[in-house]
């Protein structure tokens, strides 16, 4: 089976990927990962990223659908895989079909904004040892000190609430158009919050059948 999950940031496409992908034994496809392990590997198409990614730039479109292409060609792809943050364009998933790369269910995380602003800026890391913790749902015993090691907690710069707004507007503006794009091919499937994680992908598996 071929997914796309779609979702804002902080809509749970991670987590849920990764219980998929134990489930149904195929692999994850993340972006920033095959990017990372293209460089590493030092394959032409990887070498061509890092002279992007070493220059500060954002790899283009067509290298990163060149990368893409490379790692669904490999064996452990055959029996399917899912795909977390590609694509995040319209021009992105028009590649893909035109490369001949075609999926059997999108799954879109359907959560409000506001219920993501909650869960991102709520959010804390130590500085120490790298637990997280969140301020609603898994408090620290005491506040702005790390339970496991006493480090100091911080909020990230990903979780400031300018930085959650400003990805939520990229995400409506750049990426929410797709859920049109794969409706009008029949293959979009509204996932509604569940308000937790089994009870999402109960949600999910029964989507896919399973």
């Amino acid at each position: 089976m071929k997914i796309i999950l779609l979702g804002a940031p902080g809509a749970g496409k991670g987590t849920q990927a990764e219980i998929i992908s134990r489930k149904l034994g195929i692999p994850t496809i993340s972006t920033g990962n095959i990017l990372r392990a293209a460089v590493k590997e030092g394959t032409p198409v990887g070498q061509k990223a890092k002279s992007f990614m070493d220059a500060g730039k954002l790899v283009p479109d067509e290298v990163i659908i060149e990368v893409i292409k490379e790692r669904l060609a490999q064996p452990d792809c055959a029996g399917g895989y899912i795909l977390d943050g590609v694509p995040r364009t319209i021009a992105q998933a028009e590649a893909l079909d035109q490369r001949g790369i075609h999926f059997d269910k999108v799954l879109s995380l359907e959560i409000d904004d506001s219920v993501i602003q909650a869960r991102m800026t709520g959010r804390r890391t130590c500085h120490a040892c790298g637990a997280t913790y969140h301020m609603q749902s898994a408090p620290p015993k005491t506040e702005g000190v790390c339970d496991k090691c006493g480090g100091a907690l911080e909020q990230r710069r990903d979780d400031l609430p300018e930085t959650v707004n400003q990805r939520l507007a990229v995400y409506h503006k750049e990426t929410e158009p797709l859920k049109d794009y794969y409706q009008g091919k029949g293959i979009l499937n509204a996932v509604p919050d569940q308000g937790g994680i089994e009870a999402t992908n109960q949600a999910i598996m029964e989507l896919l059948g399973k």
